[in-house]
């Protein structure tokens, strides 16, 4: 086993702590001391010059337009909005590493729009992404000390897209370790090489995961916009519990190529933000990726728009059916019910129909999903370590890392969901076949596609999830249900809008529709939520009780 290291954030002087500083107790990000809620009021928050708060892309290209800003001015601003409410103040540490290079990058950007060449629609734009998708130079490590030196000669094909497109990488946020799945008592939010991530709406409450700092560095506006990956509601349920909009692709629109995975059945990439038109403008730029090795992206080659800002439409609501699932596996709480209610009002009066549905098969997919997860998240991790030059190659090393460094990577949970991977055969086996084309058909044709034509609908909707628990480190994530298992599992498109909040914690409602209609989905949201304008920004309260 390669020897354990531990780099800490990278900073502009791109400071590496060596083994003997980083033993012991220390190695471990464990939640840091929160300041009190009068202190946070009293100074902690950044005075904002910029006006960078809330600020989206469209506004601030006008502003980098007319000259009113510079790139290096508006990476400098997210810079020491990460310096007061990452490091300092609340403390989020969404942000698990700073590009060395961003000022750099920002400053060439600047140089280029002086001569008139702009690159594309997010030029000069600071974006965060998620560590577990490749982008030089920077380690990508899933939040696992075991990658914790792991740096990728590449980019990820959407990391170069998005340079293309003219963004500046501003670095990387943590995650939920190996994107939640290395336990079923895991903590969303935690990563033995991050520690813990805080929800910038009350500090004591989960950010969710496995997206959890994309989550909660886009809600605080630490950069213009993120992104995230998803198998399953990982960028639905951070964006939800943050008060953002999340959109998870149709499987295949975005490359995959340069993420590490978990189920080439259910990965994608997508954009977290805090508009619906962000994130259409920063979609538009993922699905411009190149496929690389994806196959799946490489069949959806011909689905792809250039552009998914130009198609949302404010009236999309009018004459829309909308299948309502109220037994969506969200526990029923007095505070979603009265937000779903509102948002019910909100789209009848839009012109839309609501008709109560049930996905025939709601449920039916588990076991057949956790068994396909088990499989290829073996088969394509082990791919990804051995192509990347990772410096361990199998997941049996992975699990005899964790277990010789158990103290700093398994101080809250263990690694059961790892060793069952570990158990499993090839994706030849007979076995994976059967319960691959089992979760496909029962959570698509049987179960998205037949709930929508049998009821003739445009979409379904649902409550995302609940509102954000407390952070349980002895017990794991008390979760409380979710609707966008289906579209998960299908591989199909959902999406979460802000729709009101319980206590000041976000509600977010879902739109989940067929394949492909991943910007008929937009549109809809964006609909809704111009007529609501429900997200509220972040208090940084620490905690709910009196």
């Amino acid at each position: 086993m390669p020897a354990f290291h531990c780099t800490a954030r990278l900073g502009l002087a791109a400071l590496t702590l060596t083994l003997a500083a980083c033993t012991g107790p220390q190695a471990v990000r464990a939640p840091r001391p929160v300041v009190a809620s009068d202190e946070v009021a009293k100074g902690f928050l950044p005075t904002d010059p910029l006006r960078l708060a809330e600020a989206d892309t469209a506004a601030l290209s006008a502003r980098m337009a007319n000259g009113e800003l510079s790139s290096v001015r508006l990476t400098q601003g997210y810079l020491d909005r990460i310096a007061a409410l990452d490091d300092a103040g609340p403390q989020l540490n969404a942000v698990i590493e700073l590009n060395p290079d961003a000022l750099a990058e920002a400053r060439k950007l600047d140089d280029e729009r002086k001569a008139g060449q702009l690159r594309g629609p997010l030029h000069g734009i600071p974006v965060l992404i998620k560590d577990n998708i490749d982008a030089t130079p920077m380690v990508n490590s899933a939040g696992s000390l075991a990658l914790a030196e792991h740096r990728p000669k590449t980019d990820a094909p959407i990391v170069a897209a998005l340079r293309r497109a003219g963004a500046v990488i501003l670095g990387k946020t943590n995650l939920s370790e190996w994107a939640n799945f290395r336990s079923t008592h895991s903590i969303s939010g935690w990563s033995g090489r991050g520690g813990m991530t805080r929800n910038p709406y009350v500090l004591d409450r989960t950010a969710c995961g496995s997206s959890s700092g994309t989550g909660a560095a886009i809600a605080a506006s630490l950069a213009a916009v993120g992104v995230g990956t998803e198998t399953d509601g990982s960028i639905l349920c951070p964006a939800a519990m943050n008060g953002l909009v999340g959109f998870k692709p149709t499987v295949g629109l975005v490359s995959r190529q340069g993420i590490i995975p978990i189920s080439h059945s259910q990965d994608t990439a997508g954009p977290m933000a805090r508009s619906v038109a962000d994130a259409a403008q920063l979609l538009s730029v993922l699905a411009s990726a190149e496929a690389g090795g994806d196959s799946a992206a490489q069949a959806g080659a011909d689905k792809r728009l250039a552009d998914y800002v130009g198609g949302l439409d404010g009236d999309a609501l009018q004459g829309a059916r909308l299948g309502l699932l109220r037994e969506s596996g969200v526990g029923q709480l007095p505070a979603i019910d009265a937000a779903l209610e509102r948002a019910l009002k909100t789209l009848r009066d839009a012109g839309a129909t609501i008709v109560e549905v049930k996905i025939p098969t709601a449920g039916q997919w588990d076991r057949a999903e956790g068994e396909v997860l088990r499989y290829e998240f073996k088969d394509g991790l082990e791919r990804y370590l051995r192509e990347s030059g990772a410096p361990v190659k199998t997941l049996s090393e992975l699990i005899a890392f964790n277990q010789a460094n158990a103290a700093r990577e398994q101080p809250y949970f263990g690694q059961e969901l790892f060793e069952q991977a570990n158990k499993k055969g090839s994706l030849k086996d007979p076995a994976y076949r059967k319960f691959a084309a089992q979760a496909r058909q029962l959570a698509g044709p049987q179960g998205i596609d037949a709930t929508l034509k049998r009821h003739k609908l445009d979409a379904l909707i649902a409550p995302a999830t609940t509102p954000a628990f407390m952070v349980d480190p002895v017990n794991g994530d008390p979760f409380g249900g979710a609707s966008w298992g289906a579209a998960a599992v299908a591989g199909y498109p959902s999406l979460t809008v802000p729709m009101g909040d319980a206590s000041g914690l976000p509600i977010g409602l879902v739109f989940m529709g067929k394949r492909w209609s991943d910007a008929h989905l937009l549109s809809l949201g964006y609909a809704f939520e111009q007529l609501t304008l429900a997200r509220t920004p972040p208090g940084y309260r620490v905690t709910l009780s009196p």
